[in-house]
């Protein structure tokens, strides 16, 4: 699969404070080079923002949340839509993953995500299963608690779904693995021949 756009947009967003919030560190984060994946503020210890971002190919290291937390600070400050005083926390969005664009049910196709739906479908609003499959506007997900007789297939709007995530399981740490394995020979193959190039050699 191709590396997703940076601005895709979300199927998944915020209401209320959370969505007035993600307008203004969406295109701060995008200007940076990262994707907005979500925003969520608690009242709990004082405040917190937590803000979910990472890289089109899905990274963010340590590095990526200080440099989007130093940029992200001034403009909150400056927009201020938080009026008593909280704590800013930047992460990336883990291994259980919030699900909250089209190219992320497509990129974990084969893994067990859970699916809550904002209105019932045929009487239920929750679902568990593997993701199968994303057919024009719909989501297909093959059930892991399909009672015998019962359909274990079904096909989900995507423009319904309230929250998604990953299930954190033994396959899903193998596959993030690998994938960062992979990441990782990427940027060291690209730093060497950045190394190697005749702009990075002075002549004599």
């Amino acid at each position: 699969m191709a590396e997703p756009d940076i601005a895709e947009d979300r199927i998944v967003t915020e209401t209320g404070m959370d969505a007035r919030i993600a307008h203004i560190v969406a295109p701060v984060a995008e200007a940076l080079g990262y994707r907005l994946v979500r925003v969520k503020y608690s009242g709990m210890n004082g405040g917190t923002l937590q803000i979910m971002a990472e890289r089109p190919d899905g990274s963010m290291t340590v590095e990526d949340c200080e440099r989007l937390s130093r940029d992200l600070s001034p403009v909150l400050d400056v927009e201020d839509p938080i009026d008593t005083a909280y704590h800013l926390e930047v992460s990336s969005p883990g291994i259980d993953r919030p699900l909250v664009r089209r190219s992320d049910f497509e990129r974990w196709k084969g893994h067990e995500a859970r699916i809550e739906l904002a209105h019932p479908l045929n009487g239920r609003k929750r679902f568990k299963g593997i993701l199968a499959d994303v057919e024009g506007d719909m989501l297909r997900l093959d059930l892991v608690d399909a009672k015998p007789g019962v359909e274990p297939n079904v096909a989900l709007p995507l423009a319904g779904i309230d929250d998604a995530r990953l299930v954190l399981t033994d396959a899903l740490i193998r596959e993030t693995l690998r994938q960062e394995k992979k990441k990782a020979k990427q940027h060291d193959h690209a730093a060497a021949e950045r190394a190697g190039s005749p702009e990075n050699h002075n002549g004599s």
